[in-house]
């Protein structure tokens, strides 16, 4: 990911062979980790049970804030393509007692379509 995208707030895959360790104290038994994603320092991360929203603080990103969002709470979601001059795509997911969604930005044809099916296939059971 370029200093220029993770400065626009777009997300880009991260391996969950490379987050085990640090996941491993937060994972319960027989969970384990699908898929990762990297929006400047912090994570979005989707195992087989849950997501969850990782969002790092202060100056060193030593303090992290752990958003765990069983996927039976996810109301509805949605995906909106990249067009021609907005060069983005975006996830949009509605959560039980949340008026407004989380929204994460994509960069361009760059893995939304699979995100959206794995949300799809873990919502939609």
């Amino acid at each position: 990911m370029g200093l220029l995208d993770g400065l626009m707030g777009n997300a880009s895959e991260v391996s969950v062979e490379k987050l085990q360790a640090e996941f491993g104290a937060v994972l319960i038994e027989g969970e384990f980790l699908e898929m990762a994603f990297k929006v400047i320092r912090d994570l979005v991360v989707f195992t087989n049970k849950r997501l969850i929203m990782v969002e790092k603080q202060g100056l060193t990103g030593a303090k992290a804030e752990y958003v765990s969002i069983p996927y039976r709470s996810i109301t509805r979601f949605s995906k909106e393509s990249a067009g021609m001059f907005d060069l983005d795509a975006e996830i949009k997911i509605w959560i039980t007692g949340q008026a407004d969604p989380i929204r994460k930005e994509f960069k361009k044809d760059k893995n939304i379509n699979l995100v959206y099916q794995l949300i799809s296939a873990h919502v939609l059971k």
